[in-house]
């Protein structure tokens, strides 16, 4: 076995190839192409139409835009993403300006400008917005790899040994046994150990196990004890959901940083919502507004003016920038207090080292979605942990995106979850599953996670009544024979398989037409290809057009489906060529995402001579007609 430090050594080079391989990318999708171009893929919006300018925390200025709605289309936009904000106006100085995502939608986007003032230019239109290649994340990424192999003696040099199987993990034997009645014995288990740990401890939760449930629950129990906890994971929606549990179960909760979704629940335990509702808030934003009069009385001052004038307009922005000084010093001593009475504070892994958090050490650093994470984007939490490091996720659920061919093959997508399950000896599987039939259960359970997993009672039999009977929990409908050729996007190089689609709302139309009225199952439509998602959206809209008011559908990519169930799943695999490719179905980690989001009925449709080339669809398809689950196309060909 290669040392700790020559591990992370290979790590680093990995991650070295891969933001090569992102500037790229980049280059070749902003850099390279025009505006319009820009405008047609998502890279960019233009133009826009200012809504609101104000200023946040710290007096970081933001605006809030909005796009035409005949652009509204899809977009490489999100919360924590940098872009530049440009003016095309003719003549302006200074025409651009750099700012990050706060918010965004289908055609509103919030941004913080890293300029201490709005530009002069935003009123003037022919504003735009670029995606900006976000190094950040990579600074960060390099500077903890750099620092867990540098390390000596300390904290982080062993968590860095123990995650590389080079030292052993300790538990404290003394530790009482956590126990529960509305628990589980593998989720007690893994509440205990959470606790009894000194220095690592790993949950791996399958799909449908409670490992949200799990870690919070810990997490109360550690803070009980008097541990300050730092609760992350790799998204922004992914964090969200945990501050949300967390503060459900009564702990004093703050999210810092980006937030994906802006509902109440949320936005009340942000940082900003804290300060915003202490007692000093009324003179903070009294404050505030006195500083931006000034600068709009300062900003007055354009052309033709003389040595007084100009004394005044300095006199003004002197005025206001001292105000704005005298906020941030109340503002950091409230963001102090804050913090330090919180319980858990909550960031994305990046985000771990935002500026009101990076000098601050937590006892507890929790990684959930550990999975989804690139292992240099652990080591940035793990960094600030004195105690311990608890790593939650599944494996064989959605793997981190890597772009680099070269990086994936050096290791880069290796998640350090996924090596620490092989390395660790005490690892806690949750073995108790609450959200699907058994029989859809069964693959994965089979394929993935050695036969361990078990269905609870309360949905081990669950289905769905359709013409008065108990339908199968699961149906494989093979197109093979049938001449659904799939069909390539010219465009967008995507594929989609129209044929596929009748299949699915014939099949989809008898499910409704059938089903009991009064309590209408959930529906949600995947299929691995976005343009397929695309035309099925299309599609189904038109035809069911009145049936849909009445049920709830769903229609996505595996990836957006993640962390989501309905009671009855479709899965489009579009897939149907004479050579047997099948591209990236060939993840199965993405094929299990998909397969495990459904409660009571899973419909998988795919050409059975293309996928059964491929040992993970044979042994499915095999599993299928085991259970009498198979059906041929035909049938629904009238």
């Amino acid at each position: 076995m290669k040392s700790a430090i020559e591990q992370l050594e290979r790590v680093l080079e990995s991650l070295y190839l891969e933001k090569d391989e992102d500037i790229s990318q980049y280059n070749k999708s902003i850099l390279e192409i025009s505006l319009s171009e820009r405008t047609k893929n998502g890279t960019s919006w233009y133009p826009l139409q200012l809504k609101e300018t104000g200023y946040g925390l710290g007096d970081q200025p933001f605006v809030v835009f909005e796009r035409n709605k005949n652009q509204a289309g899809s977009h490489q936009f999100s919360s924590g993403k940098m872009i530049n904000l440009f003016s095309n106006q003719p003549g302006i100085e200074h025409p651009h300006c750099k700012g990050i995502v706060n918010f965004v939608n289908r055609s509103e986007i919030k941004i913080f400008l890293y300029d201490n003032d709005h530009p002069d230019w935003l009123n003037q239109g022919k504003v735009g917005i670029d995606l900006l290649f976000d190094d950040r994340s990579y600074r960060e990424m390099d500077k903890a790899m750099k620092n867990a192999i540098e390390a000596d003696r300390n904290r982080l040099a062993d968590f860095r040994d123990i995650f590389k199987g080079t030292k052993k993990p300790s538990f404290d034997d003394s530790t009482k046994a956590y126990f529960s009645a509305m628990l589980n014995d593998s989720q007690n288990q893994a509440i205990t150990q959470i606790v009894a740990a000194e220095d690592v401890c790993i949950i791996h939760g399958p799909p449908g196990t409670g490992k949200t449930t799990t870690i919070v629950e810990g997490m109360r129990i550690l803070s009980l004890e008097g541990k300050k906890i730092l609760a992350t994971a790799a998204s922004n929606t992914a964090v969200d959901w945990l501050a949300t549990k967390l503060s459900q179960v009564g702990m004093n909760v703050v999210r810092v940083g980006n937030i994906s979704r802006v509902d109440e629940d949320i936005i009340n335990l942000t940082l900003e919502a804290r300060l915003y509702n202490s007692a000093e808030a009324k003179e903070i934003k009294k404050m505030k507004r006195q500083a931006e009069e000034m600068r709009s009385a300062a900003r007055k001052y354009k052309r033709n003016f003389g040595f007084e004038e100009r004394q005044q307009r300095k006199q003004l922005f002197k005025e206001a920038k001292d105000i704005s000084n005298q906020v941030q010093i109340i503002e950091s001593y409230l963001v102090d207090k804050i913090l330090s009475e919180a319980d858990v504070v909550c960031a994305t892994l990046v985000g771990s080292m935002g500026r009101y958090i990076v000098d601050k050490q937590f006892d507890v650093v929790v990684i959930d979605e550990a999975a989804q994470a690139l292992e240099p984007a652990t080591w940035i939490a793990i960094s600030k942990a004195k105690e311990k490091v608890i790593l939650a996720g599944d494996p064989f659920q959605l793997p981190p995106t890597v772009k680099s061919h070269k990086a994936a093959k050096a290791g880069l997508e290796k998640t350090l979850i996924e090596q620490s399950i092989t390395v660790l000896e005490q690892v806690n599987l949750l073995n108790v599953q609450y959200r699907m039939n058994e029989l859809i259960m069964g693959f994965s359970n089979q394929q993935f996670y050695e036969g361990r997993l078990i269905a609870d009672t309360s949905v081990r039999y669950q289905g769905l009544n359709v013409y008065g009977e108990k339908s199968a929990a699961l149906e494989f409908i093979d197109t093979a024979g049938c001449g659904f050729d799939e069909i390539q996007n010219p465009k967008t190089k995507s594929l989609y398989n129209p044929d596929e689609y009748k299949i699915l709302w014939r099949h989809l139309d008898q499910l409704i037409d059938g089903a009991d009225k009064t309590h209408l199952p959930t529906v949600g439509i995947i299929s691995p290809y976005k343009q397929q998602v695309i035309y099925i959206k299309n599609e189904i809209e038109s035809y069911f057009s009145e049936q849909l008011n009445n049920i709830s559908v769903s229609i996505n990519t595996i990836d957006s489906f993640q962390g989501q169930e309905k009671d009855v799943i479709y899965i489009s695999l579009v897939r149907n060529n004479e050579k047997g490719i099948i591209g990236f179905l060939s993840d199965y980690r993405r094929m299990n995402v998909a397969m495990t989001r459904a409660r009571k009925k899973l419909i998988i449709i795919g050409d059975s001579a293309t996928l059964g080339n491929h040992k993970f669809y044979q042994d499915f398809i095999e599993y299928c007609e085991k259970n009498e689950a198979y059906k041929s196309a035909w049938e629904f060909l009238y």
